[in-house]
């Protein structure tokens, strides 16, 4: 039973702890003691005869089914009865009149039309006793929802029209004259000492406020988050009480507040069937022994549970010591089941079909050591790799991530058969925790068998290669989304200095920038661009892997173009890869309100430029255009890029595709 009801009533409910008085009717000239032996009066709100407890019992009347009986029934309303057919059936629509002006308006109409019984059942066809009491039901609905919003002395007639043939429904509403609080009192308060002023603003109603219940109930909330994020870990709210005065026209709101004294963090304990200790609790959690209690960093931790994949549900207590100043954190968890099995299928222009499954166990070393198998297969590519990602390593978001794999890949660029091991260290951003900065740093070991071009541009060569690098990453993220951004902006830059043993050794380092950013304008549409640069310092081109130099084209970098293929071409026509790259992208990702509005179209304009020099040359660009369709999924767009080259050169195909999960950047 809500603030509305009570209003009604003018009688106290426990679900809400609310105190209704009328000093009109408290005390009245000539009362008379009560005679307990008297008859009852009639319920005044009701509209029935007090029930007669010897009478039969009513069955209960099913609304689905049409009613029977005599010939005629009547719909009642104020100005007589609207005699229809007792199976007669008619449409009707439905009009509320009279509740311009009233406060928040649009929110009242929206409220009401969730929850009419007339506008569930518009445009189907029902009988008399069916629109009658959907009607009634409808008028103490609509009265209610002003009572909620103040107008305790609203009052709303149903009246029915009919012309020709169909039925027209108005629910008359006289709202009469808001109610406003003339006192708001939080007693206790006080006991927050020199935070009792700031705490006090966060409780927003004030007296001269309209008295509007979900009002009350937002400030009470915001209250009490106020209170846990000031240390009050064992705070309390009372029973809001309020008293309406139906004379004056105002309420009085008594809300007491219990503050208890500023607390601090203690140990961490686990229960239940936890997948880690509570010394990896508190890594991830970003409070310590000592700190002032704070309710968001509770929050906060149970949600970094939750988001290990491994906590099926989290419940985090805050036990006290005997003089309430420390609380204690008590965890229980439920493990989630730790295997996974995914799977992953594209295509692309030059690329091939290309699928991939993966296996993993998510706390293969405990706590949060994943271990995953993961196989490629397809028309261009081979791989077997085997990966240990060890999360919150040491600290909060920071990963140790070991990786092994062997891969076979046969592209038009280059052949290759390839070992490689490496490690890193990354703080890592997730949907959850949306990161500004991130980074990594790693070493890499590859041993490389390739085919390619080398010093001689007319003829292929197959060299073994031995490589050791350190990339680095550093990365900052300004958008609104990982999967999906339509605000803000990315920019991202990458060192990895290597050193390369093929008669001999040579060092070199490849650096590259990316930039992107992404602008709404009107209606659903959001204009996105991207830019890459990128070099290779400290080695010619023909003396570098042919996997470690830059390419362009595809789904990934140019659209129109297929994988690799742009940029400069032996004998036969292959790409051989460069040194100094450029690459831009424009498009518009236009939402479609249709078929549930989870479809796009995306036009883009795409270009690049590749050379075996230091530096890009950026007067002979290759122009990439095309078409897009996006679906919004639940879990990310998946995106179908449909594109061709505007100066193409010889061998270039007049069509690429990619179909792929995720935006092209």
């Amino acid at each position: 039973m809500g603030w509305a009801r009570m209003a009604a009533r003018l009688s106290c409910t426990a679900a809400i702890a609310l105190a209704c008085h009328s000093p009109a009717a408290a005390q009245q000239p000539g009362s008379a003691d009560l005679d307990p032996t008297a008859p009852l009066d009639p319920m005044p709100d009701l509209g029935v005869e007090w029930p007669d407890m010897n009478a039969a019992p009513v069955e209960p009347l099913d609304e689905a089914a049409p009613d029977t009986g005599p010939d005629q029934a009547t719909i009642a309303q104020p100005e007589g009865q609207l005699q229809l057919g007792a199976d007669e059936v008619r449409r009707y629509s439905v009009v509320l009149e009279s509740i311009t002006g009233v406060d928040d308006e649009p929110e009242l109409v929206k409220s009401f039309d969730a929850q009419s019984a007339l506008r569930q059942g518009k445009g189907q066809a029902a009988n008399a006793a069916q629109i009658d009491r959907r009607s009634r039901a409808d008028a103490d609905l609509l009265a209610e929802l002003l009572r909620s919003r103040g107008y305790y002395d609203a009052v709303v007639e149903p009246r029915v029209e009919q012309a020709q043939g169909e039925l027209s429904i108005f629910l008359t509403a006289e709202p009469g004259r808001q109610y406003t609080f003339d006192s708001v009192e939080l007693p206790g308060l006080e006991a927050a000492g020199a935070d009792a002023a700031s705490l006090r603003k966060t409780f927003a109603v004030q007296p001269g406020d309209a008295v509007i219940a979900q009002d009350v109930i937002d400030a009470g909330t915001a209250l009490r988050v106020a209170l846990g994020e000031d240390g009050f870990a064992l705070a309390e709210i009372g029973d809001q009480q309020v008293e309406v005065n139906h004379q004056t026209h105002t309420a009085s709101l008594v809300l007491p507040v219990t503050t208890g004294p500023v607390a601090h963090f203690g140990k961490f304990t686990v229960s239940g069937k936890p997948p880690f200790s509570a010394r990896h609790v508190a890594t991830i959690a970003r409070f310590r022994p000592g700190d002032q209690f704070k309710q968001s960093k509770v929050n906060d931790l149970r949600r970094a549970l939750i988001a290990t994949g491994l906590v099926a549900s989290a419940d985090v207590q805050m036990i006290p010591s005997a003089d309430k100043r420390t609380v204690d954190v008590a965890v229980r968890l439920e493990p989630a089941p730790v295997h996974t099995i995914a799977g992953e299928l594209g295509y692309g222009t030059g690329e091939g079909i290309r699928a991939e499954a993966s296996w993993q166990n998510r706390n293969f070393i405990n706590p949060e050591g994943a271990l995953t198998v993961r196989g490629v297969a397809g028309t261009k590519e081979q791989l077997v790799a085997v990966e240990l990602r060890r999360s919150n390593f040491r600290r909060r978001d920071q990963v140790l991530d070991v990786q092994a794999l062997v891969s076979n890949s046969e592209f038009d660029a280059y052949r290759a058969k390839t070992a490689r091991i490496g490690g890193y260290i990354e703080r890592q951003s997730n949907i959850i925790w949306h990161k500004k900065w991130t980074y990594s740093l790693g070493v890499d070991i590859i041993g490389t068998d390739e085919r390619g071009i080398f010093d001689d541009p007319t003829t292929k060569e197959t060299r073994k290669f031995f490589i050791a690098a350190l990339p680095a990453t550093l990365r900052y993220d300004d958008s609104n989304d990982l999967l999906d951004p339509t605000t803000g902006f990315r920019l991202g830059g990458s060192l990895s200095p290597e050193i390369s043993f093929h008669g001999g050794s040579f060092t070199y380092g490849r650096t590259q920038i990316d930039a992107s950013a992404y602008h709404p304008i009107a209606g659903r549409t959001v204009i996105a661009g991207r830019i890459r640069l990128g070099t290779i310092l400290g080695a010619k081109s023909s003396e570098i892997a042919p996997s470690r130099r830059f390419y362009s084209g595809g789904g990934g970098s140019v659209r129109g173009y297929g994988y690799q293929q742009l940029g400069p071409r032996d004998a036969d026509g292959d790409p051989i890869g460069g040194r100094g790259l450029a690459e831009f992208a424009i498009e518009a990702r236009v939402r479609i309100d249709a078929f549930g509005g989870n479809f796009g179209i995306v036009p883009f304009l795409d270009g690049g430029t590749l050379t075996t020099d230091l530096m890009p040359d950026l007067s002979k660009w290759r122009l990439g255009a095309g078409i897009g369709v996006r679906y919004y999924s639940s879990f990310g767009p998946i995106r179908v890029d449909v594109g061709t080259p505007l100066n193409p050169q010889s061998g270039d195909a007049r069509i690429a595709v990619v179909v792929s999960l995720g935006q092209a950047f």
